[in-house]
């Protein structure tokens, strides 16, 4: 097995030592030169491994292989569970970013509880994305890598779609139920 060359050595080095995953642009800022190749060598000489590199939307990190996580835990972690509110709000933020709090309370058909939306800053999960530029200039949420590597989503673009939610039974089908009380009206209007 032939050594690495130094612009592999170099990537290398960066990402083990960084706390947070990292864009190829901060690599080559980091390396001096594309950083591309250099990673596409990782990858290779890490698949099947104890750490493995891994790309998350456009930003590139080491983790452990997620087959030998439960041997590095030495405490049970306490699991969470999210309120009904909290995902309905953490979906509509995936699916529709950058949300304002207006707009998640319009598609939601209620207001939005006052700490529902801290629960999942806190979570890692949604981050200030900016303001709108209509009048009150409303705060927007959006998600974060944190939420895509929690998810195991390599973007959102993987999160599922209508079809896939049918399938799992997770959406009522809306056409068939309302082709179904259409029919049942117009019976009933017959019958008169």
């Amino acid at each position: 097995m032939t050594p690495p060359d130094d612009l592999v050595r170099a990537v290398e080095a960066v990402l083990f030592a960084s706390a947070e995953s990292l864009t190829l642009d901060a690599l080559a800022a980091h390396v001096g030169a594309d950083p591309r190749a250099a990673l596409g060598v990782l990858a290779k000489d890490y698949a099947g491994r104890g750490v493995e590199l891994v790309r998350r939307g456009e930003r590139w990190h080491f983790q452990t292989a997620a087959d030998l996580a439960p041997l590095l835990r030495r405490t049970r972690e306490e699991t969470r569970r999210l309120s009904r509110a909290a995902v309905e709000t953490l979906a509509i933020i995936a699916y529709h970013e950058p949300v304002s709090r207006a707009e998640i309370e319009a598609v939601r058909g209620v207001q939005i509880a006052k700490g529902t939306l801290d629960v999942l800053m806190e979570a890692g999960w949604i981050r200030p994305a900016g303001r709108r530029e209509v009048p009150g200039r409303p705060l927007t949420y959006a998600t974060t890598p944190g939420f895509l590597a929690h998810f195991g989503l390599a973007s959102r673009r993987d999160l599922p779609g209508l079809d896939d939610l049918r399938a799992a039974g997770l959406l009522d089908p809306v056409d068939t139920v309302f082709d179904g009380a259409t029919e049942r009206l117009e019976k009933a209007g017959d019958s008169d």
